[in-house]
This record gives structure tokens, sequence and C-alpha cells, in this order.
């Protein structure tokens, strides 16, 4: 009987404990990947960047391009909404969007389009071979296909974005079209070191 009441403790314990563990992410968990570690990359105003530079902030990149008709405004529309939801808390997180075209995406042009959105986020760019690199880094997929006029083209590439926790450690792979609510639930939790 000693065995019996010993062993339905234990099996409650179990049972209790399991109701006070933290709710998982909504987006992707991808903790402890080895791979998306950093980036060598200049801001639209000139100045080279790394990952490093934002330890202390949650981070949440991008990689798209400005000519992009549809994910990436949809993008990073939301990435301000989330930042609006956050609140006073919006200035420990970092928006980073990485243009895959650098031929057309020139300092200038992103510095127009990503204040668009919001005056805090900071668009990356390298040349064809830096850029091609840290998408391969990344595990970004991107290929250009020809448009109808002599010289134009489109780029399709991977639509989910990236949350990196205030160490700098890849965290979260956050799908296109995820809600702000979810989104927004995810970087409190990285915010406060969960």
């Amino acid at each position: 009987m000693i065995k019996l009441h010993t062993l339905l403790i234990f099996c409650l314990s179990l049972l209790l404990s399991g109701c006070h563990e933290a709710p998982a992410f909504k987006s992707t968990d991808i903790t402890g990947a080895d791979w998306g570690k950093d980036f060598a990359l200049t801001d639209h105003q000139g100045k080279a960047r790394r990952l490093g530079d934002f330890k202390g902030k949650v981070v949440l990149l991008f990689f798209g391009y400005t000519q992009c008709p549809d994910v990436c405004p949809t993008t990073l529309a939301s990435m301000r909404d989330v930042l609006q939801q956050l609140g006073e808390s919006a200035g420990d997180v970092q928006v980073v969007f990485v243009t895959l075209d650098p031929l057309r995406d020139t300092p200038p042009v992103l510095a127009e389009y990503v204040r668009a959105f919001h005056p805090g986020f900071i668009g990356l760019y390298g040349d064809e071979a830096r850029t091609a690199a840290t998408a391969r880094d990344f595990k970004v997929f991107y290929v250009k296909h020809p448009g109808t006029l002599p010289g134009s083209y489109s780029i399709d590439h991977s639509t989910g974005s990236y949350a990196f926790d205030r160490q700098g450690r890849l965290r979260l792979l956050i799908r296109h079209g995820e809600a702000i609510d979810n989104v927004a639930a995810d970087l409190r939790r990285l915010l406060a070191g969960r």
C-alpha cells in the first residue's frame, strides 16, 4: 500500500510540475541551430555592421528587397505593428532588413525604404558575393527571374524572419503572416530572457 501511495504522489507531482512550465513560443523555436551566427554587412548610412553590434537587444532579421511587391512590405509593416504593441519595450528590439538586391538597393534607396516603415529600422547591404554568402549562412533561398522589360527582374526568396535573443543567439524562425499578437508574445519572452 505504501508503494502505491508513493507512486501516486510521484505521478501527481509530475503532472503538477508540467502546469508551471512556461508556454512554448508561437513561432518555430530553432534555439541551438548551428548556423545564422553572424553577418558582416554595411548599413544604409555606410557603417559596417555585425550581429554583435546589437548585443543587449532582441534582433528581428529579415531578408528581402525594396522592389518586392508583397512579402517584404507586409513583413516590415507587421514588424512596425509588433513594436507598437510592445510599447516601451520596443526600444530593446532592433529590426534589421538585409537586401538580396544590392544592385538596385543602394544606401539611399535602403534608407528611404526602411524609414518608410519605422525610423529605427536598419537596412543592410553587401556586394553580390557578400550577399550570397550571408544568405547561405542564414539558409535563405533567393533566385532572380527576368522581367518583361529588358534589364528588369524580380527575386523569389524565403519569407521567414529570424529572432535573436539579447545575447545574439538565433532563437526563432517567424513565419510570414504570423499574427502580430503571437510575434509580440514571443519577443516579450525573449526580452525577459527566456
